[in-house]
């Protein structure tokens, strides 16, 4: 058996996807935290790699494993896919860190990029979009339109990321609605439509009449419209089969010009190892259709506050802003640097509840 023959059978037995076919094309492989059919994050990366084949033809092979466990199984599957040859591969998600960080040193001629991560290589970039601006706007739409002043938020683990967005979506529905409060469930998991499912149920029944999710299956959207008068966003895409509500609005995550950008890098002998972090100025993150469901006047403050964003006249963590205990953070006008936004593990003064160690 060649080794050609044998990889192949090797990555069919692992259960890589594989488009187009081999000779003298650039090979861009994705490693995925979840099903291409989750709806959410995954689909979204997906969605970018089939605009990588889409933007470069037959210059081009994509392969792709999906559904792969952070930790030693996220190793095994990146080595895999380094073996296969391929050229550069994007790990998708935030517990893929170490193991990219530990193939790449094996494989130094192969590119890497880590998405939400912030370690580095000569071979090994990271990328993330400013998420926590696209909850800033889902706080501002939430808090005026909650009746029961309970907004619930299903998280997903207790990294930085999620913190922020938390933190970033209470202050803006803080700021509508001062009678707020933010009751937080932790899923641990990023794809788990049951346990989404089970955690926007035990909101709603504490009284919760909006859901936010930083998880990625459309259960909670199934949850809240079978309660009924229960608002939603889409989590990481559009989520539009449960408009115009209850998913009234969502945070869109577009990772394709990203992408095609790095795999022409690639093409060109131009790549360098670097960190990419963009927001909606840059197209990284959407805000979706703000449907009718939401009142005129409400849609009119999230479009401004979005636009402000975009055009950097606005920051989503400006002072004054205290901790949870009350200390102090950021004095009146102060804007939060990025190194104390990527390493966020504190809470902002009112929320309750404890961050999980």
């Amino acid at each position: 058996m060649t080794l050609t023959r044998l990889l192949t059978t090797v990555a069919l037995a692992l259960g890589l996807a594989t488009v187009a076919t081999a000779g003298d094309k650039t090979k861009i492989g994705f490693i995925y935290v979840g099903p291409i059919g989750d709806g959410g994050w995954t689909y979204e990366h997906d969605k970018g790699r089939l605009a990588i084949e889409d933007h470069f033809g037959d210059a081009v092979e994509t392969v792709y494993q999906e559904s792969v466990p952070e930790g030693a199984d996220a190793e095994r599957a990146i080595t895999q896919m380094a073996l296969q040859g391929a050229d550069l591969i994007f790990t998708t998600s935030f517990g893929f860190m170490e193991p990219t960080i530990e193939v790449a040193k094996t494989f130094p001629d192969v590119k890497f990029e880590h998405a939400t991560g912030y370690k580095t290589l000569p071979n090994v970039s990271t990328y993330s979009a400013r998420f926590y601006e696209g909850r800033a706007v889902q706080g501002h739409i939430a808090g005026r339109m909650t009746q029961s002043n309970i907004i619930g938020y299903i998280a997903s683990y207790p990294i930085p990321e999620v913190i922020r967005g938390i933190n970033s979506a209470y202050l803006h529905a803080r700021k509508v609605n001062p009678d707020v409060e933010f009751k937080i469930i932790w899923a641990y998991t990023w794809f788990d439509p049951a346990k989404e499912a089970d955690a926007a149920q035990a909101l709603i029944e504490q009284g919760a009449d909006v859901i936010l999710q930083h998880t990625d299956s459309t259960a909670p959207q199934a949850a809240a419209e079978k309660a009924g008068d229960v608002v939603t966003f889409g989590q990481a895409s559009d989520m539009a089969e449960y408009a115009p509500f209850p998913r009234v609005s969502s945070i869109i995550d577009n990772w394709a010009p990203y992408y095609i950008a790095r795999t022409q890098a690639v093409m060109d002998g131009t790549w360098q190892s670097q960190q990419v972090w963009h927001g909606i100025g840059k197209g990284m993150v959407g805000i979706g259709e703000i449907t009718d469901a939401v009142p005129a006047d409400v849609r009119a403050g999230a479009l401004a506050l979005k636009e402000a964003m975009a055009a950097g006249e606005y920051h989503p963590f400006t002072g004054p802003i205290n901790r949870q205990d009350g200390s102090a953070w950021l004095a009146e006008g102060e804007v939060a640097d990025d190194g104390t936004l990527l390493g966020m593990d504190f809470y902002v003064e009112g929320l309750s509840g404890q961050i999980p160690n």
